[in-house]
């Protein structure tokens, strides 16, 4: 069982880190100046699920593999990369066809949401930052003298996935309520749209450019 004291440590770490905005935070706010607040909150739900995978597989070994070989964490990375920039030219393709609480055009809302979460579970997965902080910060609050490691691990991760859930959330909510002024006019929903867009596209040129170090 881990300790309290671990637990607290961890915590402090844990949001030290999470203060500081990184790709899944970026991720969110383009999507919710892009799309909206139901998009928005989707796509911090599949962040955090996306998170959590990084943490099962650090806790069932593989994660150290990613963290000390700079071929296979640049690989997890480009495709991230990658993926922002689809995301975000296809915001930024179908910018002026937004209209504030209508659907999608052709697209049932609950595959939306669906499509939506899976996105950001994929952004999560593929996060530079996550992957090192979870190979390289979480094992080190672990007690080996307890034993069961991975336990350890999954307890533990649980932390920074519901402080992210938390402060994501807040940061979606208050970049949505932004559009709905932006709403007002369909020239300065279209405007936010597009800087959604490129927000997207500029953090995946920025995922792709961050070294391993980082």
């Amino acid at each position: 069982m881990v300790s309290t004291d671990r637990i607290l440590a961890f915590s402090a770490v844990s949001l030290l880190v999470i203060a500081i905005p990184g790709p899944s935070v970026l991720f969110v706010i383009g999507r919710a100046l892009a799309h909206g607040r139901r998009t928005a909150l989707a796509t911090v739900l599949g962040n955090v699920l996306g998170s959590y995978v990084l943490v099962v597989v650090v806790a069932l070994g593989v994660g150290s593999l990613v963290e000390r070989s700079a071929a296979v964490f640049t690989a997890v990375k480009l495709a991230g990369a990658a993926y922002l920039m689809v995301l975000g030219v296809q915001a930024f393709r179908h910018r002026k066809e937004m209209r504030l609480g209508e659907p999608a055009a052709a697209e049932r809302p609950a595959r939306g949401d669906t499509r939506t979460v899976l996105d950001g579970i994929l952004v999560g997965v593929t996060n530079p930052k996550g992957i090192v902080f979870f190979a390289a910060v979480l094992p080190q609050f672990v007690d080996h003298a307890a034993g069961r490691l991975p336990g350890q691990m999954l307890l533990l991760g649980l932390v920074p996935i519901s402080i992210g859930l938390v402060t994501d959330t807040l940061w979606g909510l208050t970049a949505s309520a932004a559009r709905s002024w932006f709403a007002r006019s369909e020239r300065r929903l279209s405007l936010i749209g597009g800087a959604g867009g490129f927000a997207m596209i500029g953090l995946g040129v920025t995922v792709a450019a961050t070294g391993q170090a980082d």
